[in-house]
């Protein structure tokens, strides 16, 4: 009884899938514009065949690679002026505010974390003038560990 009930559902589903596909490229049929009747348009000869060398137009400007210090640079310069502002430096400080929590308690204050980078901003602007220029703030870069000098094999 009960595969006789599931075959029926089975097949009632099975029904239902295909009238709604069915409906539904109706739908698409009746909405496509009508085939066109214009014999089709002979080949253009007024394409350029020329080689591209002998063209003539601005040069494509050449990509330059970054230093791994000048990508970590223009993270923080939000406005590409090549200065950071303190403003641009705490906006982008979210993932240190989880490693200042010491004690693991997850109540670290926001004026907590801003006293920390801002200490670490004013460290870094060393003629005090509140904008760190390219050499200041290659000063804050993360101290890299050598893997293979940990290894005691």
């Amino acid at each position: 009884m009960k595969r006789v009930a599931l075959g029926a559902f089975a097949a009632l589903a099975l029904s239902a899938v295909g009238l709604f596909w069915w409906q539904g490229k109706a739908e698409v049929q009746r909405n496509a514009p009508p085939p066109s009747t214009e014999p089709p348009l002979p080949a253009s000869s007024d394409l350029p065949t020329d080689a591209p060398a002998n063209m003539r137009g601005p040069a494509p400007p050449e990509a330059t690679e970054l230093t791994r210090e000048q990508q970590r640079f223009f993270r923080y310069d939000r406005n590409r002026d090549l200065r950071i502002t303190r403003n641009e430096m705490l906006s982008t400080r979210s993932d240190a505010f989880r490693k200042l929590d010491k004690d693991g308690n997850n109540l670290l204050s926001f004026e907590e974390w801003a006293h920390a980078t801002a200490d670490r901003f004013d460290k870094a602007d060393r003629n005090g003038d509140g904008i760190l220029d390219q050499a200041e703030f290659a000063t804050t870069a993360p101290k890299r560990h050598n893997k293979k000098s940990q290894c005691k094999c």
